[in-house]
């Protein structure tokens, strides 16, 4: 296909045609994804390049809070944003920090900072898919992988940067990651990344990037942290929230009370009577979710597990398995949680209930991925019944018992 370097609305219907792109089906989706205001990505005067990459990844139209970031990020203006998880967060940043690359320029122009190993890979992919006919070199560089590796990488053109904090800090202290024409600087899961943890290595990142920067904080939770480091590091930031009443749509959430050694014959009764396209199992410890992963397979179902305790190479790729299809059921502990994008996952279980509202936010926002339907059911022993409780209550929603027959069409296309 050659790129041609007049961008138009005509031109952009054409590439559809194409492309074959098939209509978007909207039948199954929830209302934070197809309540828009009817823009189009050319109503974004987008280079043409760019609109072939968004155009070529099967994306139709912008979603609520690409239609929200979009057009206010490429004015260069700083944004806060909250919108639930699989809501088009990723591209809603992507997309303007591909925009203002200068490609003449071998510099580092973009940082996109992550909580996790997965979700850099993740975004990163995003980034290459729709940048594919602009030139645009990117990098990323996390922790578990070799530096010797990423040092030699920065010796060549790196325009955008995608990485989680330890490993870009130590890479820029080093003096081989100069920092000093990133104009733009984008957090993602920036609630993680303002936790103890990691906000002393953001907030020296900042410190190495230029006075007039652009921040873009990205979220479906904004705890006090978040608040403060706004106050510091942001001038008049235009504020999107799209999480008034949007927290969990699309996902029926049910409980069902057991006793903890009838769990595992519970989890068997659900694999028996769920259409379950694939799953996320959730425990609240690494040596829980690898005796979990063990049950399961003893039990004939086919099984994965993934934690934070184990090689990156096998972390890797146990990801990519599942998302590839490979396997049904996924066993996770609260490492894969944030930003992990797989359309397929229709049903979230946790096998133990978790201790507080943002944590069970983030988990069962894994099913429901981009407006489709998604089911979440939670194990629910007598230790648990306050905290079920208090997170309805933060939350503002209903968790509800599990009936004998649970409807199809509410989980499943």
């Amino acid at each position: 296909m050659q790129v041609q370097a007049a961008a138009g609305s005509n031109g952009a219907q054409d590439w559809k045609q194409q492309l074959k792109l098939p209509p978007a089906d909207t039948r199954f989706r929830t209302e934070d994804v197809t309540n828009t205001k009817g823009n189009e990505f050319e109503d974004y005067f987008l280079k043409r390049e760019l609109l072939m990459g968004i155009y070529e990844k099967g994306f139709e139209r912008p979603s609520p809070i690409q239609e929200e970031s979009i057009p206010i990020a490429l004015t260069g203006r700083d944004i806060l944003a909250r919108a639930k998880n699989g809501t088009g967060k990723t591209a809603a940043f992507c997309i303007p920090a591909l925009e203002k690359v200068d490609t003449s320029k071998n510099a580092i122009q973009v940082l996109l900072l992550v909580p996790t190993r997965e979700l850099a890979l993740q975004t990163s992919q995003v980034c290459k898919e729709l940048s594919k006919h602009m030139g645009i070199q990117i990098m990323v560089t996390t922790g578990g992988t070799s530096l010797k590796d990423d040092i030699m990488r920065l010796y060549n053109p790196v325009h955008v940067l995608v990485g989680t904090p330890g490993r870009i800090l130590d890479l820029t202290n080093k003096g081989v990651c100069k920092l000093n024409n990133c104009t733009m600087l984008v957090m993602d899961e920036a609630d993680k990344l303002l936790s103890p943890e990691f906000q002393p290595l953001c907030e020296q990142l900042i410190g190495y990037t230029p006075e007039q920067r652009q921040i873009l904080l990205y979220s479906a939770t904004f705890p006090v942290t978040v608040k403060s480091f706004k106050d510091k590091f942001l001038r008049k930031p235009y504020v999107i929230n799209l999480m008034d009443e949007l927290t969990l749509k699309g996902i029926t959430q049910y409980y069902a009370f057991v006793e903890e050694r009838q769990k595992v014959h519970c989890l068997n009764t659900l694999f028996s009577k769920l259409q379950i396209n694939q799953s996320i199992i959730f425990c609240n410890s690494v040596n829980r979710v690898e005796l979990l992963a063990k049950k399961i397979t003893e039990l004939g179902y086919s099984c994965f597990y993934i934690h934070a305790k184990m090689l990156q190479s096998h972390r890797n790729r146990v990801f990519h398995d599942f998302r590839n299809g490979a396997c049904r059921n996924l066993v996770s502990s609260d490492l894969f949680t944030r930003g992990i994008d797989i359309q397929a996952v229709n049903v979230v279980i946790n096998f133990d209930f978790p201790k507080n509202s943002e944590t069970y936010l983030h988990r069962v926002g894994r099913s429901g991925r981009f407006g489709h339907l998604g089911l979440a059911v939670n194990l629910i022993t007598y230790e648990d019944r306050f905290n079920l409780y208090r997170i309805e209550q933060e939350l503002g929603t209903e968790i509800k018992p599990i009936p004998p027959q649970i409807d199809r069409a509410i989980y499943c296309r």
